[in-house]
């Protein structure tokens, strides 16, 4: 690997800085609120699954 100056190196890196693209507000919000319509959209999935398993289970225990 070959060695670079640090000047070099800040060069780079201002560069590649540079290539950065950041989200917008508006963005950023509309991403959030997304993310949290998803989250509880699948909590109440998994709950409805988790509930279901578990009537099953307990069925199939009084069985026995």
């Amino acid at each position: 690997m070959a060695k670079i100056s640090p000047g070099e190196f800040l060069r780079q890196v201002r560069a590649e800085a540079a290539k950065i693209y950041w989200p917008s507000r508006q963005e950023t919000v509309t991403t959030a609120i997304f993310v949290g319509i998803m989250m509880l959209l699948l909590a109440f999935f998994f709950l409805g699954i988790d509930t279901v398993f578990g009537s099953v289970v307990r069925w199939l225990l009084s069985l026995a």
